[in-house]
């Protein structure tokens, strides 16, 4: 039995790694594939010609290295692509913010707060907004969840004593009518985005608008000092993107790892693997001592947490950040 184990390691090793390259290269054609109407024909006929290269070439390092090199000349063509901000964009992602530091004094531009009916009726509105770091008191995090409990979206919101909360949700921009698609998100099918939002656009379309999303809303330990500095990593990572745009990755580059990534290496929180499974996020900040806990265990809080939809319909935006934190624990 040992030596049959032995035997299958090499085959193992040379098969898996095929397959799994195959698979990822027909993906980048599927998803990726400048003219959409030729993605299926191309995906079928690269398939056909690994078929092709595995029954017609002889055995050995030559019919696996010639199916590698397909895979390579794919994986090459896919690096090429690059991301932009030229494209026609869906209208609540239509403009990219931009921040302006002028010493305490931030200037935000295209900081959206639209005027919702439903979540797909609403009007756009775009505003430049101005706050001082010397006001900064704390910042919260809500978490939303659509469906699986192991998949979630963060939404970090900052307070201030003299101005509305401004929040950050970090998200794919996309183009109109494209639809999130996790797979697609693997590949190269949409753009990131920071999207710097008033609390009654962002928060209250996830609670009061969008069907079948539940919105926990946490009060972080952060002194006003962290959340200064916490605050200026966004407005860092935005302009970068404003920029220079990037792609969305939905392992990679997404609306939790984005989040570490944009800390500088030396403050970043410790790798784990509630940053991919990022359902348990609001878990690992627990455990991290990152949220208000008033001595819960966490099933308590996060239950607590939990934002009820029904009286959310308030168009005063002072009155809205009020009743999302009446009665969650830490506020």
């Amino acid at each position: 039995m040992l030596a049959t184990l032995l035997r299958l390691i090499p085959w193992l090793a040379i098969r898996v790694p095929m397959s799994l390259a195959a698979v990822w290269s027909m993906g980048a054609l599927y998803f990726d594939f400048p003219w959409p109407a030729a993605r299926l024909a191309a995906t079928a006929a690269f398939g056909s010609l690994l078929i092709l290269i595995l029954w017609r070439l002889p055995r050995g390092r030559v019919r696996w290295a010639t199916a590698a090199a397909a895979c390579a000349i794919v994986a090459t063509w896919w690096l090429t692509l690059r991301p932009s901000h030229d494209r026609v964009w869906q209208t609540d992602v239509a403009r990219l913010p931009r921040a302006t530091i002028n010493g305490d004094i931030v200037t935000l531009s295209n900081v959206r707060n639209c005027d919702y009916r439903t979540a797909t009726d609403f009007t756009p509105r775009w505003e430049t907004r101005t706050v001082n770091l010397s006001q900064l008191t704390g910042f919260d995090v809500a978490i939303t969840y659509w469906g699986s409990p192991w998949m979630a979206h963060p939404v970090a919101s900052f307070s201030f004593a003299d101005a509305p909360p401004v929040c950050f949700s970090i998200e794919t921009r996309k183009e109109v009518g494209e639809k999130y698609s996790a797979l697609n998100g693997l590949y190269r099918g949409f753009e990131l985005m920071y999207v710097v939002a008033d609390e009654r656009d962002v928060l209250r379309l996830r609670t009061s608008f969008r069907q079948g999303e539940d919105v926990y809303l946490y009060r972080t330990t952060a002194t006003p000092a962290d959340a200064r500095q916490r605050f200026l990593e966004y407005l860092r990572a935005l302009n970068q993107l404003y920029d220079h745009p990037r792609w969305y990755n939905a392992l990679t580059t997404n609306c939790t790892t984005t989040v570490r990534t944009q800390r500088e290496a030396s403050r970043r929180m410790a790798w784990d693997w509630r940053f991919l499974v990022n359902g348990k996020g609001d878990e690992l900040l627990y455990d991290t001592f990152s949220v208000v806990t008033e001595g819960l265990p966490f099933a308590e809080l996060k239950s607590r947490a939990l934002i009820k939809p029904a009286p959310l319909r308030t168009d005063d935006p002072a009155d809205f950040s009020r009743q999302i934190r009446t009665g969650r624990p830490g506020f």
